[in-house]
């Protein structure tokens, strides 16, 4: 039977005590993880978020109903204990922060019983995923996933208290907005009072903390709930969270240097870990040259070796039809690999395949010097030589080719790399790599528009040793853009911003806005840089990667309380869910759903 707690008031959680608490009688509160039922003695193991604490109810010390109570609890129940801060009369745990005391209760009381859990709440539990998130309030007691929502909050709090303490102001943007749709779809919310009408939910505060610039704040930031309606993975939710930030007067320096600062101290005070600065960076051509990635990871090597210039008179086909369509051979040395099994290999060929590859050559240095490959017929052994050495290509390793056009290669090989780092295991997730990428191109073509896109956003800079390419050769023209790459996942970007309107209105031709499309789209911001604008520039985390990177978890949804699964819903609430006709009539919404395809029997 459950009781109140009467006036009872908790003095510490269970980690807080220690040797210097023997002797005091205190009252604690939480979850029984574990009950040992000696006869004269019961054993409890209590749980609050803080960890863990042994709880002993000895027979002789509390009162018979007491001690008949202990006798009944089970695991999850919810009970205070007041007691005595003893020396522990067993062995001593070292696994536990507690180990070495225990508390010799003298009243207990039940606050709340438990049904059996469908899973034990213990870490390293080999629990379906499924399961834990349909209930989510028992997994979020794992102390695994209680260290995460720790450290996400401890986090925020730490990026709070450095951008305040540098100049920035936290100011709330909006959640319901006008939908620009350029880029990733939006979720739209109908409004009752202008009915036909929709608000979309912010993809990021973009448009509204370049207002706040125009309007003199200087410096904003703001931890921001973000929407995206995409297809979801590892380290994308529907809802996220970003740290968002802008500055007035400054250029790409000024907002990198205030961002290594952030981040050093992040990594200082939760983890203990020194980062060094400053940070490498890097050119984005440059990243793709030798990582196939525009967010590398430089944890390990297998850079990209371009080898077109070796190639381009040999017999091979696949090598020589790839340069004469205007793409590259390109190579990596996965070094002591020589004597991969066929079978691996073609494994390899098929994963190459997944990113457009037609298909990928390999030649396998034997321990002799010999060589076993997929077109050694078709070059001289001269050749060969030539193209081992251009790989630095030694006994035992094993060079894999890609030829077609560049993309691909890049997306190949790219790929391709970070697979046989995790096959060699070669990612040491107790690394921090970060890296800038900067200089990134201002915009890519898009084969299904037919016309430019913008690669970041229609209001980024571009350089200004560029601008004499924005009408002629809109795909030569760089951006002020950069992004920071931590171990091979982008954890945030940013730019410098375009202020001068004949730049902006140029930026919108190239992408195919008229200025009645750009108005009709963004009419309220260009309005506003009518009244004078500041150069500024900005940056945004996705607070949820950096965290799971934090973390060493291969998922934000470990550290995300409440998330949703891989088609957007919620195995908890259920959400998204049906709604009564009467709210939808409210909405002047009519729904025209797909007939469900009947399956006979």
């Amino acid at each position: 039977m459950a009781e109140s707690m009467k006036g009872l008031r908790r003095s510490h959680r269970c980690t807080e005590l220690s040797n210097s608490n023997i002797g005091e009688t205190v009252t604690v509160m939480g979850w029984v993880q574990k009950r040992r039922n000696l006869g004269s003695l019961i054993f409890i193991d209590l749980r609050d978020r803080s960890g863990l604490l042994q709880i002993v109810f000895d027979e002789n010390d509390v009162k018979t109903e007491g001690f008949a109570k202990a006798e009944t609890l089970r695991s999850e129940f919810v009970i205070a204990v007041v007691g005595t801060v003893s020396k522990r009369g067993g062995a001593i745990n070292d696994n536990l922060v507690t180990g070495d005391i225990e508390i010799r209760a003298n009243e207990l009381r039940i606050l709340s019983e438990s049904l059996t859990p469908p899973f034990p709440v213990e870490d390293n539990i080999d629990t379906k995923e499924d399961l834990r998130l349909k209930y989510r309030y028992l997994d979020l007691r794992r102390p695994e996933l209680q260290s995460n929502i720790i450290m996400r909050s401890k986090a925020a709090t730490l990026v709070r208290a450095f951008l305040a303490e540098e100049g920035f102001l936290e100011i709330e943007t909006p959640i319901l907005n006008k939908s620009t749709p350029e880029g990733a779809r939006d979720y739209l919310v109908p409004s009752r009072v202008h009915p036909g009408t929709f608000y979309a939910l912010p993809q990021s505060p973009q448009l509204f903390k370049q207002l706040l610039m125009c309007s003199g704040y200087d410096r904003y930031f703001q931890i921001a709930k973000c929407f995206r309606d995409e297809d979801l993975r590892a380290d994308r939710q529907p809802e996220f969270t970003q740290i968002d930030m802008e500055l007035s007067f400054v250029d790409v320096d000024d907002v990198i240097d205030v961002n290594e600062r952030l981040l050093a101290k992040i990594f200082s005070e939760i983890l203990n870990v020194e980062v060094k600065l400053p940070m490498q960076r890097m050119t984005w051509q440059e990243a793709m040259d030798r990582f196939g990635s525009d967010k590398p990871d430089t944890r390990f090597g297998m850079e990209l070796i371009n080898v077109s210039d070796v190639v381009k008179d040999c017999g091979f086909g696949v090598f020589t039809g790839a340069l004469e369509n205007g793409g590259s051979v390109r190579g990596i040395n996965a070094s002591g690999q020589g004597s991969m099994p066929r079978k691996k290999i073609d494994a390899l060929v098929d994963f190459a395949k997944g990113y457009g590859a037609k298909g990928l050559a390999y030649l396998a240095i034997n321990e002799d010097g010999t060589y076993k490959s997929s077109f050694t017929k078709f070059m001289t052994e001269e050749q060969l030589e030539i193209l081992v050495k251009a790989m630095d290509g030694k006994p035992g390793d094993l060079l894999l080719f890609a030829a077609d056009k560049n993309n691909i290669v890049y997306s190949v090989l790219g790929a391709l790399r970070i697979e046989l780092a995790q096959q060699l295991e070669l990612l040491d997730k107790n690394v921090y790599n970060f890296l800038w990428v900067t200089e990134f191109p201002l915009f890519e073509y898009s084969e299904e528009q037919n016309r430019f896109v913008a690669m970041h956003h229609p209001f980024t800079m571009p350089m200004e040793e560029d601008l004499m390419y924005l009408e002629s050769d809109p795909g030569k023209v760089r951006a002020k853009a950069y992004d920071i790459v931590l171990n091979g996942t982008e954890i945030g970007g940013g730019s410098v911003r375009i202020f001068q309107s004949d730049v902006q209105e140029k930026m919108f031709e190239v992408l195919g806005f008229n200025k009645e499309d750009a108005y009709d789209r963004f009419g309220f911001l260009l309005d506003a840089f009518k009244y004078g604008v500041p150069p500024h520039a900005g940056l945004a985390y996705g607070l949820d990667r950096l965290i799971m990177l934090m973390a060493k978890e291969d998922s934000i949804r470990d550290v995300i309380a409440f998330p949703k699964i891989k088609d957007a819903s919620c195995l908890m609430t259920k959400a998204p869910d049906v709604v009564e006709k009467k709210q939808l009539d409210e909405l002047c919404i009519a729904l025209d759903l797909p007939e469900k395809e009947v399956t006979k029997e």
